[in-house]
């Protein structure tokens, strides 16, 4: 939070005990030195709201003890490529990617090796930092920059929103089981919610807003009952907002701006009920249709059977009255004998 300007030194020696190095809030450029790579105790690198403009510092991922990274509102661009360690950024539990303009998938692989936010919140709780110093960082929690003044070991966070990253949401971030945040909002990433994602148990605010997700939400998410904030709002979703749990506690500021959704909370109810009752109202005239199958006849031959009946039974009438030439008397009878039928 100064004013520093030019490049960061590229002198950093091999064998240093550097452990937190922050530069947030400046205004450097140019390229990252590779040489942080000799930082092998270094657990906090903040770098945020500067302007960095390089690719993804691969390169980091050898630093044993990395627990934070934060490179958010900068020029990083291009693809995040595979992992080139076969145990990269194992012991990383915030990462903070946000605002910047890297594109392609996103790095699956990364996932699979955050193994700090696998494996379970510790026992004992501490925070990061030393007796005489405690480590502080600027996040996006629950929709709000705040300052963590003190990092908790079990404060697990991903952020990779307002970039250009497309494609399928990997389905390995559902292992993240000690993840409490996670933020993809403002991409490009197309296809459905990994209902794998209901492993996240200890997940407390989810934001997957301004995407291109398609399919239906998965009822797998009400699973997740630490969940208090959640954002779906401005994808292509379809179908019914699953229910129960936290999912009844969210409003329509969650949804919005998904057509095609329906189902509390939303005004818009789905169709379920009125096409079952439309199905079972058509369900005589299936049968119906069944029977003409198996009795070799159908509406036509009653419709013929009752014109011939009527037809005889007309000519048999009128021949009647014209033989004896007392229409009158036909007639009385005809009413005498309906009063007794409707009497």
């Amino acid at each position: 939070m100064n004013k520093l300007h030019g490049t960061i030194s590229a002198t950093f020696a091999v064998g240093n005990s550097l452990r937190n190095l922050n530069l947030n809030g400046n205004q450097l450029e140019g390229l990252l030195p590779p040489s942080l790579q000799n930082c092998k105790k270094l657990e906090v690198l903040d770098l945020g709201n500067n302007k960095i403009n390089d690719t993804f510092p691969y390169w980091l991922e050898s630093l044993p003890v990395l627990q934070v990274l934060i490179l958010r509102s900068n020029r990083f661009h291009g693809f995040i490529a595979s992992s080139k360690t076969e145990l990269s950024f194992q012991k990383l539990r915030i990462i903070d990617l946000s605002n910047n303009e890297f594109s392609g998938d996103l790095p699956a692989k990364y996932f699979e090796n955050f193994l700090a936010m696998i494996d379970a919140p510790p026992e004992k709780l501490k925070y990061m930092g030393e007796s005489y110093y405690q480590d502080s960082v600027v996040i996006v929690i629950k929709g709000f920059d705040i300052k963590v003044a003190r990092i908790l070991n079990i404060f697990t966070t991903i952020d990779m929103s307002n970039n250009n990253f497309k494609g399928e949401i990997p389905k390995l971030i559902g292992k993240l089981k000690a993840l409490k945040g996670l933020n993809l909002s403002h991409n490009k990433l197309s296809g459905s919610i990994p209902p794998s994602f209901g492993n996240l148990i200890n997940l407390e605010w989810l934001d997957l807003s301004s995407n291109e997700l398609a399919v239906e939400i998965p009822q797998q998410l009400t699973e997740i009952t630490s969940l208090a904030v959640l954002n779906l709002s401005d994808n292509r979703l379809v179908g019914p907002i699953p229910h129960g749990k936290q999912f009844n506690t969210f409003d329509n500021t969650s949804y919005s701006d998904n057509l095609k959704l329906c189902g509390f909370p939303l005004s818009k109810t789905c169709n379920n009920t009125s096409d079952e009752a439309e199905q079972s109202s058509s369900k005589p005239f299936q049968q119906f249709g069944d029977l003409e199958q198996r009795n070799g006849f159908n509406w036509k031959h009653m419709v013929l059977m009752g014109y011939g009946c009527g037809l005889v039974l007309g000519i048999s009438v009128g021949y009647i009255v014209l033989f004896n030439k007392q229409p009158d008397c036909f007639t009385k009878i005809v009413i005498k004998y309906w009063r007794r039928m409707m009497g």
